[in-house]
């Protein structure tokens, strides 16, 4: 099966949306699929281009997977290596990210890939495939599905138009009218929707997607690469902590969603704690905020960006992870960070509402409290740090949940069954 896909991020080095996307095509190539990428150079979570790429140039390039998936495909082999092209469009990236500025961004990559993908018609996909963000590629995906012949399905990642009004970014009644009508008229003309929780899929039925066509595609994490027994040794003995410290971890990206601050005043708060030590590890346009409220605290330690490889390691340093969420956040997106979080076997302290989703999954493998009440974040950490009874418990409770519910091949097998059985009603 021939599988076109336009992501914004591409790339398996990410620990975001572009990670999935780059997972999912590698997966892909595995199973015996031809994979075709339209996406912009890389540049996220740190809102820069990566140096060996161009923000202005179109570029192409390739990645290769030995195939070892068993596959309904008779062209699979096991041990033979299987290449998927990606092609790269250039995009605008601001220095400071904002509501105006986003928009542009965002639409400098749906305007520079528009060409690409319809060139991508004359290779006769038998899917085309697209993420939001970014929405705005929607219309040029479903132009090219509709030239090609092929269905087109549409996965929402995150709802960028609503939060874009929720937090701020964008202001104005009318405008919101007019672009959730908009979105809404787009959304109706996928062949499939779907997204990644059940309050995210209930959403996309309230904007006029049809049950018949909205599925579950959640989030996923390879549980046998983050696992419980790694315990983290070489992080903690790298940043120097004793064997009794209690480490409260907050790994991700650090953007404008999250409600970094809580972080700082939690920390602030806890300081008198002789063996609670707080590590804040990513990139982002929110980091710089956050290490100026941090300034002067000697339990805080801040990380880049921290490689792949590595990813198993850091996870299970942590005795506790942290998990901030802007109230207004709300179920509009699910936080693809949870799911190490939870394979690593070790509990949640997250900000979210009761009856949400990120609350549902959390409940049993953690604490939840109140979104942007900073001493109340504050006590959950310190009473789970107090008790390490109470953290084994949720841990394994958390290792379970991730076990039966985000496997990676499981997840993705899902997938590829629905993507079997799109094309083939459009083929028949």
């Amino acid at each position: 099966m021939r599988i076109l896909i336009n992501s914004l991020n591409f790339s398996p080095e990410l620990t975001g949306i572009g990670k999935y996307s780059g997972s999912m095509c590698s997966w892909l190539l595995e199973a015996g699929h031809e994979v075709r990428v339209v996406a912009s150079p890389p540049y996220y979570p740190d809102w820069r281009i990566e140096k060996e790429y161009s923000a202005w140039a179109y570029q192409r390039e390739s990645f290769s997977v030995a195939g070892s998936l068993s596959t309904t495909l008779e062209t699979s082999a096991i041990g033979d290596v299987r290449t998927g092209e990606v092609y790269r469009c250039p995009l605008w990236v601001p220095d400071r990210p904002s509501g105006l500025k986003r928009l542009i961004h965002l639409g400098s990559f749906a305007l520079s890939s528009l060409p690409v993908m319809l060139r991508q018609a004359f290779w006769r996909p038998d899917v085309v495939w697209v993420v939001a963000p970014a929405f705005f590629c929607a219309p040029g995906a479903w132009l090219t599905a509709r030239l090609s012949g092929a269905p087109v399905w549409l996965h929402v990642q995150d709802y960028e138009v609503d939060a874009a009004f929720d937090l701020g970014l964008l202001k104005g009644e009318r405008i919101k009218r007019f672009v959730l009508a908009v979105e809404r008229f787009i959304f109706k003309r996928f062949d499939v929707v779907s997204t990644i929780s059940g309050r995210m899929l209930d959403r996309a039925l309230s904007k006029g997607v049809r049950a018949d066509r909205a599925v579950m595609f959640p989030n996923w994490v390879d549980i046998s690469s983050i696992h419980p027994r790694l315990a983290g040794g070489s992080y903690r003995a790298e940043l120097g902590f004793a064997a009794d410290d209690v480490v409260a971890l907050y790994s991700g990206n650090m953007g404008n969603k999250q409600g970094l601050e809580i972080l700082a005043d939690a920390a602030r708060l806890l300081v008198n704690s002789p063996k609670l030590r707080f590590v804040f590890c990513g990139n982002g346009a929110g980091r710089a905020d956050l290490e100026a409220r941090c300034a002067g605290l000697p339990n805080v330690t801040f990380l880049d960006l921290q490689p792949l490889e590595r990813l198993g390691d850091l996870l299970t340093c942590a005795d506790i992870h942290l998990l901030p969420q802007r109230a207004d956040a709300a179920d509009l997106v699910m936080p693809s960070k949870l799911t190490g979080m939870l394979a690593s076997g070790r509990p949640v302290v997250v900000t979210a509402h009761p009856g949400t989703e990120v609350a549902r999954v959390v409940e049993g493998c953690g604490r939840v409290v109140p979104p942007e009440q900073a001493d109340v974040f504050a006590d959950a950490i310190a009473s789970l740090a107090d008790d390490a009874e109470q953290r084994a418990n949720f841990g394994v409770a958390a290792r379970r949940y991730a076990e039966e519910n985000l496997d990676k091949d499981a997840v993705l097998r899902r997938f590829e069954a629905e993507l079997l059985k799109l094309a083939g009603k459009a083929a028949s």
